[in-house]
């Protein structure tokens, strides 16, 4: 079998190039879990739209992700579970409740939505190899967060944590 040689080492470089980031995605380090992030394209998307976005809002006095000590100070060892956490909240709750009568805006947010999923299923499976655990001050982190959200209504909540997004990406920076 002449095919099979070339075919291992063919099928070998497909793997280790599924490994390796592709241009514009960062590592992140979130506790024993290192994940790659096309963060160039999620935060060109979401300039694309901030504004828009933000213009929806409402109520300007209420953060949802900024609440005092919402992600600050997170410890190294709860970054996976509470980024998890987070990214789920954004695609369980967040992206299916934004929608707007612009399909450009519509577009830029069902591509960061894409992203999150990704990253999410990235982060679910260090979860699921218990790379990911969960702390009590991540899940009160978290809680917190819900809470702000749940304050509100669904649309109004949604339109603001979408408007919130450079919060997360600039912490999730920091801890990197």
């Amino acid at each position: 079998m002449r095919g099979s040689p070339l075919f291992l080492c063919l099928f070998s470089v497909s793997c280790w190039m599924n490994l390796m980031p592709t241009a514009g995605d960062k590592i992140f380090h979130f506790g024993a879990c290192r994940v790659s992030i096309s963060m160039t394209e999620i935060r060109a998307g979401f300039t694309a739209i901030k504004a828009n976005i933000q213009s929806r809002d409402p109520i300007r006095t209420l953060s949802i992700l900024s609440h005092p000590h919402s992600l600050h100070k997170v410890k190294s060892s709860d970054r996976c579970c509470i980024t998890y956490q987070l990214f789920t909240f954004y695609v369980d709750k967040v992206f299916k409740h934004c929608r707007t009568e612009d399909p450009f805006v519509n577009r830029k947010i069902s591509s960061i939505a894409n992203s999150f999923l990704s990253t999410r299923r990235k982060l679910g499976q260090c979860r699921e190899q218990n790379n990911c655990l969960c702390g009590e001050e991540s899940t009160e982190k978290f809680k917190q967060i819900l809470a702000n959200y749940e304050g509100l209504n669904v649309t109004s909540a949604a339109m603001k944590s979408l408007g919130e997004l450079d919060i997360l990406l600039d912490w999730m920076e920091k801890s990197r």
